[in-house]
């Protein structure tokens, strides 16, 4: 068993020095990173939003690139780049481009969250060999990590997200020479123990999840279906499939880990949808340290429904004028496989902002210890849930030259639906795979 060890002092400085889930509120030497102020909680007073199912609205939009980095000037930067950064500029000198804009720290989250990380920094550990967890729900698990592991758990199983969502989305994968092959998926998901205001023990199922694919023609119906729980040894993870050509509902254990995602061309995994997700088993963790990166951030530009696809959707990465980095200090996690196991992916790179306890970039190597997939989700403030959604995802492939753009609403004619409560367990499983089948 292994506990948190946060210590007196670092549990005294919640709310005070650091924010309630133990972000530094303090800017960095030179200001680049401005100090945190959580002045708001849901949409502010100038944003009109006009409620969920809507595409998100930008909070900030006056704002302007301070410089951008390009593969001419990156030298001077490179210190505050990932790997996949790098290179990304390496095979695309002319095109890929890192607009830099103001770093804003303006959202917080509600004061039942503080109120569970508090409970956490006390008492959370992790049990069966990190497998498993006991702690407060409805909260940030450690905001103070002190092993890989638990920098894994709160940055992917256990970030307070959206307590329901639902959606369709469209998924491109972009291939070099142009060409797009597409998918289409309606997505439900379900997190009882984050319905707002709740807090509670972790027992019971913590997450339902149900895909059901409407593109490409020769998957639609395709219907993937399942539910996790806070021990992957005591309780894994539940899942079926319903095969539209059998009509016939079937158990699928092997969801997970390296399996390829449904819908997406074998382009990414089960287990690097929103950069990491489920067990961690086949893996030594180790936090690298903590450091100032240019990462994805307070992306609203690449959801709004006036970027088309055909403009968003270049070849070899998305329109660079409809992304927006910022400078933050993000937590930088590293996954080497196993003695016994086997993945795509025997080493992996995770970045984690500090102030959501995301995971936003990932760099990911093959067996022969090359960088072969980069990644990173745009998340941005969701008014209507309190925190923050994971909007598109974008995987490259550096050794294919294509990527995927994976969740997009732009030219859905709704965004994401969260927090609505019309979203039930009634929703998920098996029965409903059947009753949804066609």
């Amino acid at each position: 068993m292994v506990h948190a060890t946060a210590t007196p002092e670092e549990i005294a400085s919640l709310g005070n020095e650091r924010t309630c889930v133990g972000a530094e509120k303090s800017g960095n030497a030179d200001g680049s990173i401005t100090e945190w102020t959580g002045k708001w909680l849901g949409a502010p007073e100038h944003v009109d939003f006009q409620g969920t199912g809507h595409h998100p609205v930008d909070p900030y939009p006056d704002d302007e690139p301070l410089f951008v980095i390009t593969a001419d000037n990156m030298a001077q930067y490179a210190e505050r780049l990932s790997a996949g950064q790098k290179a990304l500029f390496a095979a695309y000198p002319d095109t890929f481009q890192m607009p830099v804009y103001p770093t804003r720290r303006d959202f917080r989250f509600p004061d039942s969250v503080c109120q569970a990380t508090l409970e956490n920094a006390k008492s959370a550990e992790l049990v069966n060999d990190g497998e498993g967890v006991v702690a407060t729900t409805g909260g940030i698990l450690f905001p103070f990590p002190k092993t890989g592991l638990e920098l894994m758990w709160t940055s992917s199983f256990f970030t307070y997200r959206p307590w329901t969502e639902e959606y369709i989305s469209d998924n491109a994968y972009v291939l070099p020479n142009g060409r797009i092959n597409w998918g289409q998926v309606h997505s439900k998901n379900l997190a009882p123990h984050l319905k707002p205001g709740t807090i509670g023990e972790t027992v019971g199922q913590s997450s339902f999840y149900l895909n059901e694919t409407i593109l490409p023609q020769r998957d639609r119906g395709e219907i993937n279906t399942g539910m996790e729980f806070f021990n992957h040894v005591t309780e894994p993870r539940q899942s079926w499939r319903y095969d539209p050509g059998t009509r016939r509902v079937r158990q699928s254990p092997e969801y997970g880990f390296d399996m390829q995602f449904p819908g997406t061309g074998g382009s990414i995994t089960v287990d690097e949808v929103r950069i990491f997700n489920g067990s961690g088993q086949r893996y030594n963790w180790s936090i690298v340290g903590k450091q100032e990166m240019y990462v994805p951030a307070n992306a609203y530009r690449i959801h709004s429904p006036e970027w088309r696809y055909e403009a968003l959707l270049p070849p070899h990465h998305a329109n660079p004028d409809a992304m927006r980095y910022e400078l933050r200090r993000v937590w930088v996690l590293e996954a080497n496989l196993k003695d016994g196991y086997r993945h795509l992916y025997p080493k992996r790179h995770m970045y984690v902002d500090e102030d959501s306890w995301l995971m936003i970039m990932a760099d990911n190597y093959d067996a022969r210890g090359g960088l072969w997939r980069t990644s990173m989700i745009n998340y941005f403030y969701a008014y209507e849930a309190n925190t923050w959604q994971a909007g598109v995802g974008l995987y490259h492939d550096l050794e294919a030259k294509s990527y995927l753009a994976f969740n997009l609403i732009n030219e859905q004619p709704a965004g994401y639906t969260l927090n609505r409560g019309d979203v039930t367990s009634r929703d998920f499983g098996p029965e409903a795979a059947r009753r949804a089948g066609r």
